[in-house]
């Protein structure tokens, strides 16, 4: 007989209560919960975004039951891609907490997050921060500026991403390998077991400290969460799936 686990019967229901609670109040969630749409792409205003001009191909995010509850698919393949969440201006506190579930089934082979050739993560939930230009130096205020020209879309001047990452250590925190604009922190690391459902729970302000402290003594403004899955620059395969993101004020 299978034993019974806890975590995998209260960790969604804790995050729907979290949900439904913010309904009790009269406010709807801050981020539309996969659990209440039907099977089929992410419910709007979610949005998969890929590379613009589609040089890379776009990665699978599909909506499909898992385990009683509908939750999101994220499969790369060769591929790249993210499904954005956009934000009302003044959204949130100045101590926001995210929460949220998500389970790895198949790692990208080969990846290393500490450099380009190995720049893949087959899990990640990440925070788009408008912090305000003159906190940066000229060089990167500068590509930045190129970089939002070029994409046509207003990237964020600081991106926070929470990763699953299974061959560095949890607590890990690094600059990506590209830019120094978006910086990492490893939630589920090396030895974290797969085709399990892990809960995460952040502080985001004090974690937006630990990685742009050095910028910024105050949480900007939040303007969109993403979750994301890509195996672009390995050429390998991942899957993985997320539950509900709950952005609590």
């Amino acid at each position: 007989m299978p034993s019974f686990a806890p975590h995998r019967v209260l960790a969604p229901l804790l995050l729907t209560l979290a949900a439904s609670a913010a309904q009790a109040q009269g406010a709807r969630p801050l981020l539309t919960p996969f659990s209440t749409a039907i099977a089929g792409p992410p419910p709007s205003p979610w949005r998969v975004v890929g590379i613009p001009g589609g040089k890379i191909a776009l990665g699978t995010f599909t909506l499909t039951p898992v385990d009683g509850s509908t939750v999101l698919q994220l499969e790369a393949d060769k591929s790249y891609g993210n499904v954005v969440h956009a934000l009302p201006p003044d959204a949130v506190s100045n101590r926001p907490r995210l929460n949220w579930r998500w389970r790895l089934d198949t790692p990208v082979a080969n990846a290393d997050l500490r450099t380009r050739k190995g720049d893949d993560s087959a899990l990640k939930v990440c925070l788009l921060f408008d912090m305000p230009l003159d906190k940066l130096g000229l060089v990167e205020r500068n590509l930045l500026r190129v970089a939002r020209a070029v994409s046509g879309e207003n990237l964020p001047s600081a991106t926070l991403c929470y990763v699953w990452d299974p061959a560095l250590p949890a607590g890990t925190l690094l600059n990506n390998a590209y830019s120094a604009r978006v910086r990492l922190i490893v939630v589920a690391g090396a030895g974290q077991p797969l085709m399990q459902w892990q809960t995460q729970s952040r502080d985001v302000a004090a974690d937006f400290q630990k990685a742009f402290g050095e910028e910024s003594s105050t949480l900007p403004p939040l303007s969109a969460v993403l979750v994301g899955a890509d195996s672009d620059n390995t050429g390998g395969h991942s899957l993985g799936f997320i539950g509900d993101v709950v952005l609590t004020p």
